[in-house]
């Protein structure tokens, strides 16, 4: 991990920002003719769904703007890499909403923390169905970007969502293939065993037992170097102290893995017929997943698959040199296809 300047992570420190935003450059206030955030609430399914929504500088509402919905990473929140790449896209002169996944974040839902594929999709349909109504926003030049986990989940929400004119992930994570077959193909064998786990887990739940659950350790800084992975290495880093945030935990319901490793974001993903944009890191050991999906998205002719050359997954999501090319990328793509 690149070493963290003491400015940086004072810039990265929830406690100092009134909106509790955890990256490089957040806004601390809202000022006239400025990008703005607005903190929202609304209704999915009987859950409070939290969110903010990001204005462009000299923000009008009786004009039309194209909007961007972001999905963001599993275990992250609004406040974390989608936050930032919200703003960034708003500074570009888009409306953009970040929400936190129902049952995660400030999110509602019981018990905490469910993982379901079927959430997660509706979350992303929720945030078009709110930012639609929203003044200014011109439904007809609405875009999304997924990252990481809210890659894969917007993949799958925009097969069949088709107030989606542009479609956009960074560092693509295939939850469903990971939590199946383990991070690199590399659990096949445990396949079974994990999948009695998660019933028995279930079942314990069903019967009014205590509520189990996985991903989530406390580990020591030996413990998170000695880890296989460096999406994992990293992602500790960012997530537990460079760009912690009280919402934000690896840690989901066991039975959630039910319906997780039935899961596959590639499932059915000849039905998406819209501009494709797939962002991810040369050194990133999840490349394969962005790749692998690349190829199988066969129902768009205008597809491209963009390397930022020497970025691993994580630091896609801060490092400001590679940020600065994925937003180069993605707002020429919009500009484009929106």
């Amino acid at each position: 991990m690149v070493g963290v300047t003491g400015g940086e992570a004072l810039a990265a420190d929830y406690k100092k920002n009134p909106f509790t935003l955890t990256y490089e450059g957040a806004i601390t206030k809202n000022e006239p003719g400025k990008v703005n955030i607005h903190p929202v609430k609304y209704k999915l399914n009987g859950l409070d769904i939290a969110a903010n929504v990001y204005t462009p500088a000299n923000f009008d509402p009786k004009k039309k703007y194209p909007t961007v919905v972001v999905a963001h990473p599993n275990g992250g929140v609004k406040e974390q890499v989608a936050g930032l790449y919200a703003q960034r896209l708003a500074e570009t002169g888009y409306i953009t909403i970040t929400a936190d996944a129902a049952y995660q974040g400030g999110s509602g839902g019981q018990p905490r923390n469910v993982d379901k594929p079927v959430h997660r999709i509706e979350d992303i349909h929720g945030m078009a169905d709110f930012i639609t109504q929203y003044g200014g926003v011109d439904k007809d030049r609405l875009g999304v970007l997924g990252i990481c986990g809210g890659g894969g989940y917007t993949l799958a929400a925009v097969q069949s969502d088709k107030r989606f004119k542009s479609i956009a992930t960074l560092s693509m994570f295939n939850s469903g293939r990971v939590r199946r077959n383990g991070f690199a193909d590399s659990l096949l064998n445990t396949i079974q065993d994990r999948l009695q786990q998660a019933s028995a887990a279930r079942a314990q739940e069903a019967a009014g037992g205590p509520v189990l659950y996985s991903g989530d350790a406390d580990m020591t800084d030996a413990q998170i170097a000695a880890l296989p992975f460096e999406m994992y290495r990293q992602g500790y880093e960012y997530y537990w102290k460079t760009h912690a945030h009280p919402g934000s935990t690896f840690k989901y319901t066991t039975s959630s893995l039910l319906d997780l490793m039935r899961f596959d974001a590639t499932s059915q993903i000849e039905l998406i017929d819209k501009p494709l944009l797939m962002i991810a890191g040369s050194k990133a050991d999840s490349l394969y997943m962005t790749e692998d999906a690349f190829v199988r998205a066969s129902g768009t002719r205008d597809k491209e698959l963009f390397k930022i050359d020497g970025a691993t997954h994580i630091e896609t999501y801060w490092v400001p040199k590679y940020v600065d090319i994925a937003m180069g990328k993605l707002t020429s793509f919009y500009a484009k296809t929106l």
